[in-house]
């Protein structure tokens, strides 16, 4: 007796569907017609013998069973995806493409110190970035969506392996003319009721609060920022104090204002700058290759680095 099994593309269409929650958008994102991308999965549908999907004109809804489905079948994927890169990985390292998480507080101050080296040495990488929160990209990873993720430990990211890049201070930026005195700022020096902090999803929010030992605390909405940039023009016109890790200082953040930043004087007063990847992916000895290669270039490059200790040695690699 002949067993017919579900495709790799009817359960492409299945979790892309699922991931869009509209038809058009979802055969757009697929590169079918609309018309293809339904009756793939009625096909679906047949062979499996129940119903996955709810069709209504206005709302696509996913029976339980349907949910359970599109979760297996994102596991299906990515084994799939791993098989390729299995094969692939065999050949020659850092070839070919590459998707990478970036989080927001990493993007802008790092990239641009890093990927010209890295398109230069390694001309037949295409890297293509995503830059979403810390959240946003460890489910993207673990769906298959991103090969690795540039991410500030520590953070809870499911079941993966890192590499250690370099330790990332913190500092407390206040208004001009603010600053308690003395080279660093203690914990006790920050008036909790004018902490200015990103919004949730950004890790740099809690890594902050840990720093302070009051990983309880939560700021008032008009108290939340979108980006670090805006948190810096928050302080800058005096509506508060912040925390800003040492990269964006040295990308010079505070360029063109009167914030005053001190290093934060505290046992856990920086945050960890890491490559993550899924566990089960075939690619670890490129990832760790990879994972060298950025501290190489971030050590030569920002040379506050070396100067600083905040590299870490090239045998670690965890949090």
């Amino acid at each position: 007796m002949t067993v017919h099994q579900p495709t790799i593309k009817q359960l492409q269409y299945l979790v892309t569907l699922r991931e869009h929650g509209h038809f058009g958008k979802a055969a757009d994102a697929c590169f079918v017609t609309q018309s293809t991308l339904s009756a793939g999965l009625r096909d679906l549908e047949t062979l499996l013998g129940v119903t996955l999907v709810e069709r209504t004109r206005r709302v696509v809804r996913f029976t339980a069973l349907g949910e359970k489905v599109a979760d297996k079948a994102v596991r299906v994927l990515c084994e799939a995806d791993d098989l390729v890169e299995l094969a692939r990985s065999e050949g020659q390292p850092l070839h070919g493409e590459l998707r990478m998480g970036v989080i927001p507080t990493i993007a802008p101050f790092l990239l641009p110190v890093m990927l010209p080296r890295l398109r230069s040495e390694w001309p037949s990488l295409k890297l293509y970035l995503r830059e979403e929160t810390s959240q946003a990209a460890c489910e993207a990873l673990h769906r298959g969506q991103l090969d690795c993720v540039l991410l500030a430990l520590p953070y809870g990211c499911g079941d993966v392996e890192s590499f250690i890049l370099f330790d990332d201070p913190l500092f407390v930026a206040f208004p001009g003319g603010e600053a308690p005195s003395g080279s660093t700022v203690g914990v006790e020096a920050i008036d909790e009721e004018r902490m200015l902090l990103l919004e949730d999803g950004h890790c740099l929010k809690d890594h902050a609060l840990s720093a302070c030992n009051r990983p309880d605390l939560r700021a008032h909405s008009a108290m939340l920022g979108t980006s670090l940039h805006t948190l810096v023009q928050m302080v800058d016109n005096g509506l508060g104090v912040t925390f800003i890790p040492a990269m964006a200082i040295d990308a010079g953040i505070l360029a063109g204002t009167n914030v005053d930043a001190r290093p934060l004087r505290s046992a856990n007063g920086f945050r960890r700058i890491a490559l993550v990847w899924r566990r089960s992916s075939p690619r670890e000895e490129e990832f760790q290759l990879l994972g060298r290669i950025l501290r190489q270039i971030a050590c030569e490059l920002l040379p506050a680095l070396a100067q600083e200790g905040r590299a870490v040695p090239v045998d670690a690699t965890s949090p």
